[in-house]
């Protein structure tokens, strides 16, 4: 994904979280918003690290880490799901430079939503 893509993406997917859940800015401010869109920017990264390494498994360790770093900090696993989910929805829906970069970023964020289910149970 080139440096243009991997912003409007961002900036698409902040754009939305912060409409879906407006306290967000009540909770977290601008500091919360420019956090979101570091985070979407560490989604993407590792998403690519994991492509570059054929390692699914790479993702999955990311994912647990954010699991548990966002949830102590009282970020709700709820915040953490949609976003994969939006970003699973712009990854499919956009034309993107390289699609099957694409496909394995939808695979990757699909696999961490299996796991963050798992351990929210």
């Amino acid at each position: 994904m080139n440096k243009k893509e991997k912003a409007l993406l961002v900036d698409h997917i902040v754009e939305e979280i912060y409409d879906a859940y407006p306290d967000l800015w009540t909770r977290f401010g601008q500091n919360g918003r420019e956090r979101t869109e570091e985070d979407n920017y560490h989604h993407l990264d590792h998403l690519y690290s994991a492509y570059e390494m054929n390692s699914a498994s790479f993702f999955l360790e990311y994912t647990d880490w954010l699991y548990n770093v966002l949830t102590s900090r009282n970020v709700g696993i709820e915040l953490i799901i949609d976003n994969y989910t939006r970003l699973i929805r712009h990854l499919r829906e956009g034309k993107w430079e390289d699609p099957n970069e694409a496909a394995a970023f939808i695979n990757y964020l699909e696999l961490g939503l299996e796991r963050l289910e798992k351990l929210s149970q």
